[in-house]
Parts: C-alpha cells; structure tokens; sequence
C-alpha cells in the first residue's frame, strides 16, 4: 500500500514479543529473548523484505532493543510507535496529557535513534472515545506533526464511536479484525475512501487461527493497508510473507525517507 513515497509491505512486524511477556493477552506464555537473539530477528525481519516495524511505550523494552539492533537500517523501514499508555509492575498506566504526549515523543525517539517517527497512534483503552474526548490530545500530537517531529498522527482503539470520531484527523487507524471480528468493516472502508491508512492488530486472533487463512482473510480486504504479526519464531513469519506475496506484491524496494504527502494538520 503506497504510504508518500513509501511503498509499505503488506505485512508490518509488531514488536511486542521482544519487549514484554507479561499481563499478555496469548494464549500461551513464552519466554522474552534476550538482546543478541532479538537483534538477530530483528534483522531477519527486515531482510524477509518487512519494512513497518510497530511497537510503543508499552511494549517494555521494545523501543529501545529496535533502535539499538536497527538504527544503520533506519531508511529501509518505517516505524510506527503510540502515546498515551506505559506498562510497569505488571499494570497500564495511562496519561493522555499534552505534556504526557510532547514527553511520549520524544523518548520515543531518543530510544528508537529517530530525528522523526514515521507513524504515532493514540493507545487507547477500553473506553476509547472518552479519551478523544479531551480537547488536549489531538491538538498535541497534530502540533508534533507541524514541527515536524512526526509524520503522521492516528488512532488504536476499539469502538465505532472513537474510530469515526478519528477519522477528521487521523493519517492511520490501526484496528483489530480478523475472521471472528468484523466490527469495524463499516469504519475501515470510510477510512481507505478518505485516504486514511488501515493497520491491522491481531489478525491472526492471537493466534487462534491458522496463519495461512487468517492472512488470506485480511489482505484480500481492500481497505487494509498492512497487517501487523506479532512473532518469535522467524520460520512461521516467513510463511506468513509467502501467503501475503501471493496476495500482494511485496515492495520493489526499500522505504524512502521522502516525507509523506499526507492531510493537513
């Protein structure tokens, strides 16, 4: 899916299982690897032709294990990242603050060696459109936007409501869908008519479904623009890039570092 220049691969990889494992929502427990072995994956990922990592505070060590392993190959990949949600002691916190936001941002890029973050989405909780509702949040990340320290500005949630209360301003949503969720068909079809990019979570239904259908499923939906696999085991990835390359070809190159034309802050 063509993203500004950048021609995004059809499937991204969510960075959740190299920085935490607890308070997972897997159903099977697995054990965090270490700095070499997520290095290694790292790498393997972006050379399976992977170039949208996805990752946020959230994710324990994720950020900063990315920008450690990665940062030569910064220009071969976008990264997508989010603000609003921490995890410590094994519980979320959230803050939705505009100095929350600003701080957010910048330790973002300090720990993933970024000038500018490619993708910054709201990591909203359950009760998703009582967090667009203050008037401080989206006012801070648009201004984040127009100082150019990101590129693009969007929304993580659950509900309707809060998707479409997103989509004014949003350059991405990131939702979850796959075969026994289809919810949001509705909203994710109004955002590709708009322009708005489609990232999909938990495609696989954390997986519960066999990989091959639950990428055939997603990827023949128009409206997606890429798929997010959250994985440690690199032969199961590597199948799932062979089921997305039958689906959609995979870029022809490696993302540009042209900024995006994207909507008007």
């Amino acid at each position: 899916m063509a993203w500004g220049g950048r021609e995004l691969s059809p499937v991204g990889y969510g960075a959740f299982k190299i920085g935490r494992n607890e308070g997972i929502k897997y159903p099977h427990p697995y054990a965090l690897p270490d700095e070499s072995a997520s290095t290694r994956l790292l790498h393997a990922v972006l050379d399976l032709g992977i170039n949208l990592i996805d990752t946020a505070p959230a994710y324990g060590c994720s950020e900063q294990r990315i920008g450690s392993a990665l940062a030569p190959r910064n220009p071969e990949f976008a990264i997508s990242t989010k603000v609003g949600e921490t995890f410590e002691a094994g519980r979320s916190t959230y803050d939705f603050s505009a100095q929350a936001v600003r701080k957010s941002i910048a330790d973002s890029s300090r720990l993933l060696k970024r000038d500018v973050l490619d993708f910054v989405f709201i990591h909203a909780p359950r009760e998703d459109a009582d967090v667009l509702g203050d008037t401080r949040l989206v006012p801070a990340l648009r201004a984040a936007k127009d100082a150019g320290r990101v590129r693009a500005i969007g929304f993580s949630g659950y509900t309707e409501t809060a998707f479409r209360m997103s989509l004014d301003w949003a350059d991405a949503i990131m939702v979850e869908y796959h075969l026994e969720e289809r919810r949001l068909e509705p909203v994710m079809d109004e955002a590709a008519a708009r322009g708005t990019l489609v990232f999909v979570k938990k495609g696989l239904a954390s997986g519960r479904h066999p990989a091959g259908e639950a990428v055939r499923f997603v990827l023949s939906n128009p409206s997606v623009s890429t798929l997010l696999v959250s994985s440690l085991n690199l032969a199961h990835l590597q199948d799932i890039v062979e089921v997305a390359r039958s689906i959609r070809p995979s870029p022809a190159s490696p993302a540009s570092p042209a900024s995006p034309r994207l909507r008007e802050s």
